[in-house]
């Protein structure tokens, strides 16, 4: 079974929603067998590479929300962070354009390292107030995760992995995402938002029960009266005998 989750380094949500799906997945019985790929996307294309001004200011002054009911939630956010074992300081937290953080995702996917570099990322800007658009903060962090940190800056100082992190953004709004963290099963199952685990827990197994049926495109259990569908060269549908729990047609 394979998932994939596009999320955002400067989502809030999204740190919480790994937390509580990566709860689900360890207790699921089939977890061995489910492949998770990490998509990259932006809440906000357009934030300048770094906002002179806290987050609140940013959410009060450009998305003209009242910074009252910024406060507000924040607030609840940070309880719900804390719920899942993350201490969210926003009153530290440095606003970035996350772009180039997401091309050092992909980079550390190239490694294998994708996860632990997500994790310091995440940590990074939610919980210790580091600059998600610095290189210098994005070279150390690479190298923390066992990337060549002189490797990682010159990387980020050409336009490698520029298309990647489009395409992903790209098929995300594809897929019909507008917002994020957001989970796809088997390109066959959506969820938006960070549920709570239970909530993944339900839809792992209900995926996982969905991808164990071999679908049946005709005769019994096809969903479509094989007696009467189609002419011709589909005598031999029609006719297809079969033998059951209660004996042979």
């Amino acid at each position: 079974m394979r998932i994939e989750i596009w999320s955002d380094i400067a989502c809030p949500w999204c740190f919480i929603g790994k937390r509580r799906f990566e709860t689900a997945l360890n207790d699921f019985e089939h977890k061995d067998d489910v492949e998770v790929e990490w998509r990259s996307y932006q809440l906000d294309p357009s934030l300048p590479d770094h906002y002179a001004g806290t987050e609140t200011e940013y959410l009060s002054q450009v998305k003209g929300m009242p910074a009252d009911q910024v406060r507000q939630m924040f607030d609840h956010v940070t309880q719900q962070a804390a719920g899942e074992g993350l201490n969210y300081d926003f009153d530290s937290i440095l606003v970035a354009n996350s772009f180039t953080a997401h091309r050092l995702l992909h980079l550390a996917k190239t490694q294998g390292v994708l996860n632990q570099a997500q994790e310091e990322l995440l940590s990074g800007h939610f919980e210790q107030g580091r600059d998600i658009g610095d290189v210098d903060y994005l070279a150390e962090v690479a190298q923390r995760v066992g990337i060549d940190a002189a490797e990682a800056r010159r990387i980020l100082s050409t336009e490698e992995f520029t298309a990647e992190v489009k395409s992903d953004i790209a098929e995300a709004q594809a897929l019909g995402a507008n917002g994020v963290p957001f989970f796809v099963i088997d390109r066959k199952y959506g969820i938006s938002g960070a549920q709570p685990p239970e909530a993944f827990a339900q839809a792992l197994e209900t995926a996982w029960g969905e991808s164990q049926r071999l679908p049946v495109l005709a005769g019994p259990g096809s969903g479509t009266d094989s007696a009467t569908s189609g002419t011709g060269g589909d005598e031999a549908v029609r006719d297809g005998a079969v033998c059951g729990p209660e004996g042979c047609d």
